[in-house]
């Protein structure tokens, strides 16, 4: 009896060294290395020389402490955009920033050197900044690489750096130049925690609890002559405040001009308050029902007076269209130094902008009683007094949103202090920046009304800050009669100096060195000048980073896109556009992209204290980075995006999905050489061209969905295509054809040829988002014309071949169509217990005479589509289909496990069928 032949090695498996397990995180830092030893990304510059340029200028993350998830999500989206505009043939350079001056450094610094620091002179302190921000820096960078963003990571641009610090000092300039630029004592976001001054983009608004409470301001005009039912009586006006503490430091009593007031019993007081408000004061207060004895206008109001409640003062009644009758009585206690309403008022009436409080937030010595007490600390006290004394007519607690320092999380206060502030009417600049509001392109659309409702509301920009550790606002005072001199000049003098010796200078150089010859005080003639010692808000400092760009010809300004947080509106966004503005007379941007922040599966935000916070490193040394990379691609990045274990599983999975296809298709063209055994159009089978049309779809809509920053797009369609066109349909039909018929057949060349392009196209798709994984399945992939050295250096394809005409198409759709219900008949067989595999079935197909001719030109094609032995093609006079599933006829060939009547016909392969006995002769020679 003849030896009986060895069919799987006649078979054409799958052969590939891409494995279905991927080891990202030891496989990754491998490619990581590969790629700066090949110099990838200067390779990518020089292949796109000479391309039209796409800038994405970076928003400079701050270099202090590892990076966060949220950091990563940036850091991944800006790649997604530079890698996508790359492929699609631009030249997209990619220059990164770190913001390194500004307090959260300092106080890092200052916790480090402990009681030493009063031992250092300033430019030690500095140099110690200095120091903890190169470290920080390094530290995030190795993070960032391990994400596999591509970028100039060796010459970053630094806030510190010499040239940045002078090129600061030269936008400054251009608001001196325009006349925007003044010092001015009033209200400012002051944190005293940190003991200085902030702008509105530093500050975060949390749930409070403040005390609510009821104030008495006893008359001391009299009323009576207006009003005689008031004669003889004690009248006061009630306010009410949820900062007892500001109460020192009240000089008036706001009141709306249009508004209806009234005098009402409550006992033996007469108490005034908004007429509209009294049913509820009354019952708030628990007071004693009583009459109406008076009421006026607002307006009549103006001009009289009541005394403080605990200080010889008198307390001005103003008006003010600000009043409102949400909450409160409808007059408003007025302190001009620690409000920014309240210091328009005070300046409309010429009221001082008094605020008797010193930089640590505690009273000075002038307000007596209090004189050294912490402000928060004191709104027991002064309550408690005020209780004593018979003027607290109600008291009780409040949750309320309350302005917290960005830095140190701690409750901020208004405090009029002399600062440095940048006129937003000035010259225009308000109105400037609100048309290039309307100019610039905002994703999501909602950005526009969001940035300009902030920029309409925007007061004047305090823009000094009492610190070290930044750049140093040029300006000087006259030590003969204290006036101020800060101006153009000195600006881009001062910003010389910083570029040759960075800004450490101003510490180390005398006033004389600074300033331009013959400079004197402007109002006594002096030049005795002294420098003062106020460090520039950092937001103006990275508002200022464009300039890093209009340098080189692959980097021009202005920027194609901006992207970040949609927090940033009132930051980066906001100070950007003004800076630029007076700068370049422009927004530096074209576009501007936010996304969401990230929160637990929950939906709450990911802090320390709730332990909920994911470290992404930990997720990277389990899963790699593509992990990241992928959760990133699948959101909606324009909304706040959950992150958890069970989130995590999911995106392994459907990394899983993507990567065992790719492996599919390489096991399958491992034996191909595309440049000599590639099949042409008209040679290739239906299915094959109906594949590589769907192929072009895909493209096309995934190419679009890069140009819209669409990223979920396209995940969500290369995912589907995946597992719907390609796994559940032409690969599951395409299994028999790939691997039981001929080596070099045409029926497997043409299938090969699809296979190819498919991996081809879909790598090159997919190379933005999983940079690792299309890398190693690019370097596995047959050598053909114009395979680039990486996948990163190819570019997307034009996807504008037609494959296969509309009509055959579409024919092969409602042959598919047919199929999924044949796919339903056989499911229910296999649970029957009729069959087992599909193979073992042979299905009889009753169609309307309607759809004859379709299914019969495909009559030979229609076992194989169907992955079954056999079909019976009858027609009917009914309109829907008639399925039946039964047994296959014949016997099983060993080999591709068909059924057929033909199997045992050949004596010396009695165990194959017809197509089978044919390869295996071959192959045998």
């Amino acid at each position: 009896m003849a030896e009986k032949p060895d069919l799987k090695g006649t078979l054409n498996l799958p052969q590939t060294a891409f494995s279905m397990k991927a080891m990202l995180a030891q496989r990754e830092p491998e490619i990581l290395k590969k790629w700066e030893s090949a110099g990838l990304y200067a390779k990518i510059l020089a292949s796109r020389s000479g391309r039209p340029t796409f800038v994405l200028h970076d928003g400079p993350p701050y270099a202090n402490g590892h990076i966060h998830l949220g950091t990563a999500l940036n850091k991944i989206l800006k790649d997604f955009i530079v890698k996508s505009k790359t492929m699609a043939g631009y030249l997209a350079a990619y220059l990164p920033g770190w913001d390194c001056h500004g307090l959260p450094i300092e106080i890092k610094v200052d916790q480090q050197l402990g009681p030493q620091k009063k031992d250092m002179s300033i430019i030690q302190v500095r140099e110690e900044c200095t120091r903890y921000a190169l470290k920080f820096i390094d530290i995030q960078r190795a993070e960032f690489k391990r994400l596999g963003v591509l970028g100039e990571w060796d010459k970053p641009y630094l806030t510190m750096d010499r040239r940045y610090e002078a090129e600061v000092l030269r936008h400054l300039a251009a608001f001196f130049r325009k006349g925007c630029v003044y010092k001015g004592k009033r209200p400012v976001h002051w944190c005293a925690s940190c003991q200085t001054a902030l702008a509105e983009a530093e500050i975060e608004y949390k749930d409070r609890r403040s005390p609510s409470i009821y104030v008495k301001f006893p008359m001391i005009s009299d009323l009576s002559k207006k009003f005689p039912a008031l004669k003889g009586k004690r009248v006061s006006v009630l306010i009410w405040t949820t900062t007892p503490w500001t109460l020192p430091a009240n000089l008036a009593i706001a009141f709306h001009p249009e508004y209806d007031y009234a005098a009402f019993e409550a006992g033996e007081e007469i108490y005034i308050a908004a007429k509209r408000l009294i049913p509820l004061i009354k019952e708030e207060l628990g007071l004693p029902p009583g009459n109406i004895l008076a009421e006026f206008n607002g307006r009549e109001l103006e001009g009289l007076k009541a005394r403080h409640p605990f200080i010889d003062r008198e307390s001005v009644f103003v008006l003010a269209a600000y009043v409102t009758l949400d909450t409160g009585t409808g007059a408003v206690h007025t302190a001009p130094g620690h409000g920014q309403e309240d210091y328009a008022t005070g300046l409309e009436y010429g009221l001082d902008i008094y605020a008797p409080v010193d930089e640590a937030g505690c009273f000075t010595p002038e307000v007596d009683r209090y004189a050294g007490m912490n402000v928060f600390q004191a709104n027991k006290v002064i309550m408690e007094d005020m209780d004593k004394e018979g003027s607290l007519i109600g008291r009780g607690e409040l949750t309320h949103s309350y302005p917290h320092c960005w830095r140190c999380k701690n409750p901020v206060i208004f405090r009029a202090t002399a600062q440095w502030f940048i006129s937003m009417d000035k010259a225009g600049l308000r109105d400037k920046a609100l048309r290039e509001v309307e100019r610039v392109k905002w994703i999501p659309p909602w950005g526009r009304e969001r940035i300009a409702n902030m920029l309409t509301n925007r007061p004047d920009w305090c823009i000094s800050r009492q610190r070290l550790w930044g750049v140093p606002i040029p300006a000087f005072v006259c030590r003969s009669c204290g006036e101020v001199l800060a101006d153009e000049a000195i600006c881009l003098k001062v910003a010389d100096i910083f570029a040759a010796e960075g800004s450490n200078a101003w510490f180390v150089r005398k006033e004389a060195d600074l300033l331009p010859a013959g400079s004197k005080c402007l109002k006594c003639g002096s030049p005795d000048l002294a420098k003062e010692n106020n460090i520039i808000d950092v937001w103006f400092e990275s508002g200022a980073s464009h300039n890093v760009l209009g340098l080189r010809p692959d980097l021009p300004w202005p920027s194609d896109v901006y992207i970040e947080g949609h927090d940033q509106y009132r930051g980066w966004f906001n100070s950007s556009l003004l800076v630029a503005l007076a700068a370049k007379g422009r927004a530096p941007y074209e576009a501007v992209i936010t996304h969401g922040f990230i929160l637990d599966e929950q939906g709450r935000a990911m802090s320390k204290s709730m332990g909920n916070v994911i470290d992404p490193g930990e997720i990277i040394s389990q899963n790699g980075a593509e992990v990241l990379r992928l959760w990133v691609a699948m959101l909606d990045f324009r909304e706040d995006a959950k992150f958890g274990a069970e989130i995590l599983s999911r995106i392994v999975e459907a990394y899983r999905k993507l990567r065992n296809t790719w492996r599919f298709l390489l096991g399958n063209i491992s034996d191909f050489k595309p440049d000599r055994q590639a099949v042409s159009r008209g040679e290739m089978l239906a299915l094959d061209r109906w594949a590589l049309e769907k192929t072009a779809e895909l493209g096309r809509k995934v190419v679009q969905a890069y140009r819209d920053y669409e990223y979920h797009v396209v995940f969500h369609a290369v995912s589907d295509f995946f597992t719907v066109e390609l796994s559940s349909l032409y690969l599951d039909i395409l299994k028999d054809r790939l691997y039981c018929s001929g080596k070099s057949s045409l029926e497997r060349r043409s299938a090969q040829t699809a296979l190819h392009d498919i991996l081809r196209s879909t790598l090159l798709l997919l190379a933005p988002i999983l940079p690792f994984t299309t890398e190693e399945a690019w370097e596995m992939m047959p050598a053909f014309e114009g395979k680039t050295e990486s996948v990163h250096l190819g570019i997307f394809p034009a996807f504008d071949r037609k494959w296969i005409e509309p009509a055959e198409f579409a024919d092969l759709e409602n042959v598919f169509q047919v199929r999924e219900k044949i796919l339903k008949e056989l499911e229910k067989a296999r649970e029957e217990k009729r069959i087992g595999n599909s193979l073992e079935a042979r299905v009889v197909l009753k169609v309307p005479a309607s759809q004859e001719a379709l299914l019969a030109g495909y009559r030979n094609d229609l076992p194989s589509l169907f992955i079954v032995s056999d079909v019976g093609l009858e027609t009917h006079s009914g309109q829907d289909f008639e399925i039946t599933v039964e047994p296959a006829s014949g016997r099983k060939c060993q080999r591709c496990w068909n059924y057929s009547l033909e199997v045992g016909t050949s004596e010396e392969y009695p165990d194959l069928c017809r197509r089978c006995l044919r390869v295996v002769k071959e192959m045998r020679g």
